[in-house]
């Protein structure tokens, strides 16, 4: 297997990194062109799928109610197309009053702060040299709003589900506890009605060089990177949680391992309104690792990847990836959209957005010894008001009125902060 190289920070270094990675995953794979063949057709016929059931049902995305996970009433036919498509829109996560209100709150949370005065815009460049530029995401994580969707009962319910749709149990360990998740504070989104976006060009997250070069990644993609892709399951958390991404330069990392990104919405919205996307094949990863091997890369290039972004998925290298990104339905305040960590998205354009756009990001991110490391670090934040570890050390919120403080955590908030 390749080895893991310890600084990206030089240009020729990397370079060099990249040509020696190459040629060992060469060597250990052997036919590369048959092996991405193989890959290139199980993703396509996936798609084509996925795309079948958009014109079908009106989406690719599984949808199910909160009230059925609460209720435990998700059939295994249901959580098996789950996992086929890498994605979910859970119904009514919260009550649409409940989501609006939270919206309200947090204009207010805003306002009384006068944060339109004192922003800086955004601090760092973490999307890198993406085909889009970055949505309206604001340094913002200690609103009431936020902190009280983060340890609610319905958000503990459904970030359960959606762990133990994984195989946390494999190589004779236990790699995480699905039944509870570490608040891990994320930022929000606001955008008005009548914005022109740009929107975010396609990537994934958690980690792009990592992803070839981590000892951790070269096991969770061994049947990848020896040939076996048929016995490549990206359900399997064996060593995931063992994942650390590199120190690079970036301003902006997550020290967390997220079994699902996520977020919750704070207004409807309608499909054609600047909504995400995805790939709904969660092994389409496969083709992400493998095609910067094919001969038409440059020898030092993996398909656009850079030291310290997230890992871009491109017209010019992956066209039958670009041509799968499927919407999400129309929404619901309250509602949830939640995707695995290895799929595919991109948030689209839009042009004079009818209605609001605002969410506040949740993922799921089951106790691990990983993650409670990372809780540690979040309690702390939360007790000064600074901003997370994770994020640009921007700091607004230390000195602002009606900011959540640690006194105000329930028994879930405690205990996923390991306080309790």
């Amino acid at each position: 297997m390749a080895t893991r190289f310890t600084s990206v920070h030089q240009p020729e270094d990397y370079k060099a990194s990249v040509r020696q990675l190459k040629k060992a995953l060469r060597a250990e794979i052997g036919d590369v062109e048959a092996l991405f063949a193989q890959v290139q057709q199980k993703i396509v016929s996936e798609i084509n799928a996925a795309r079948e059931e958009e014109k079908q049902k009106g989406t690719a995305w599984p949808e199910i109610a909160y009230a059925d996970i609460a209720a435990g009433r998700i059939s295994e036919e249901v959580k098996a197309h789950i996992r086929r498509r890498g994605c979910v829109v859970v119904r009514q996560n919260f009550s649409r009053e409940k989501a609006l209100a939270w919206d309200k709150s947090m204009l207010s949370y805003l306002d009384s702060n006068d944060f339109d005065r004192v922003y800086n815009g955004p601090g760092d460049n973490f999307f890198g040299s993406l085909d889009a530029s970055r949505p309206e995401i604001y340094p913002i994580y200690w609103s009431e709003a936020q902190m009280e969707a983060r340890q609610s009962e319905a958000m503990a319910q459904t970030q359960s589900f959606l762990n133990r749709l994984w195989k946390f149990e494999s190589a004779g360990q236990r790699w995480f506890e699905p039944d509870v998740s570490i608040i891990y504070p994320d930022r929000i989104r606001r955008r008005l009605p009548g914005t022109t976006s740009k929107g975010l060009g396609a990537h994934t997250d958690s980690g792009a060089l990592e992803r070839w070069l981590l000892p951790a990644y070269q096991q969770v993609f061994r049947h990848v990177f020896d040939g076996r892709f048929a016995e490549y399951d990206p359900w399997d958390a064996a060593w995931r949680t063992e994942v650390n991404e590199y120190e690079a330069g970036t301003t902006t990392k997550c020290s967390a391992f997220r079994t699902f990104q996520g977020w919750t919405a704070l207004s409807d919205m309608q499909i054609g309104q600047g909504l995400v996307h995805v790939v709904p094949v969660p092994e389409a990863m496969a083709l992400l690792l493998l095609r910067p091997l094919l001969q038409d890369v440059p020898e030092e290039d993996l398909c656009g990847v850079t030291p310290g972004k997230v890992l871009p998925v491109s017209e010019k290298w992956h066209p039958e990836l670009i041509q799968g990104l499927c919407s999400i339905p129309s929404l619901q305040a309250g509602d949830s959209v939640w995707w695995h960590c290895d799929v595919i998205h991109a948030v689209a354009p839009v042009e004079n957005q009818q209605g609001w756009g605002n969410v506040m990001y949740i993922p799921a991110a089951p106790l691990c010894a990983k993650n409670a490391a990372c809780a540690a670090n979040v309690a702390k934040a939360l007790a000064s008001g600074e901003s997370p570890a994770d994020f640009p050390k921007e700091d607004y919120e230390i000195a602002w009125k009606n900011r959540f403080t640690p006194d105000e955590l329930n028994a879930n908030g405690r205990r996923s902060l390991g306080l309790a």
